[in-house]
C-alpha cells in the first residue's frame, strides 16, 4: 500500500470568508466550488497540498489552541520567517508570538486564520536532522 496526502479539510462558519482569506494571505488557487449555499471548496497551495473549506456545524473558542487534542496547525515552510512576516503583515494578519524553536531543527513563528484555526511558519537551514532522517528513513528520539 502506498499513501500521500492530497487534502486536508477545514470546516468553516463563513467559508467564502476563509477561502478569501487563503487565496490573499496563502496565495491559494480555487480548484474546486461546489455551488451549493454555502459553498465548498478546494484550494491547492504551494507546494500541491490542498485545503477542503466547508461548512461547519459546530464550532469552539478553543480552536487555536496548539495544545486541543486532534489536528492542531497547518505548517508553511518558508525560506525566511523575517521576510514572509513582514509580507504577511501588509497582507493584515498578525503574528505577535515569538519566534520559537522548530522540533526537528529550524523556527517557527505562529498565526492565525480569519476563523482563528492555527499556522506556523516553519524555517529550516540546508540539511536539518528531520530532512535527513526523513531521507535516511530513521526515526530518531531528540537528544535528551
Amino acid at each position: 500500500m502506498k499513501f500521500a496526502v492530497e487534502h486536508i479539510g477545514l470546516a468553516a462558519r463563513d467559508t467564502v470568508a476563509l477561502k478569501d482569506w487563503y487565496v490573499r494571505v496563502l496565495g491559494a488557487r480555487e480548484v474546486f466550488n461546489d455551488g451549493k449555499p454555502p459553498p465548498a471548496f478546494l484550494l491547492e497551495i504551494a507546494g500541491g497540498l490542498m485545503i477542503e473549506i466547508y461548512p461547519a456545524d459546530l464550532s469552539v473558542a478553543a480552536t487555536g489552541n496548539n495544545k486541543l487534542a486532534g489536528w492542531r496547525h497547518l505548517a508553511v515552510r518558508v525560506d525566511s520567517i523575517e521576510s514572509t512576516r513582514a509580507e504577511l503583515a501588509r497582507r493584515g494578519v498578525i503574528c505577535d508570538e515569538p519566534i520559537q524553536p522548530a522540533g526537528g531543527g529550524g523556527r517557527v513563528l505562529f498565526f492565525k486564520d480569519s476563523e482563528g484555526n492555527l499556522l506556523h511558519l516553519v524555517e529550516r537551514s540546508e540539511g536539518p536532522m528531520l530532512d535527513r532522517q526523513r531521507h535516511e528513513g530513521t526515526v530518531r528520539s531528540a537528544p535528551p
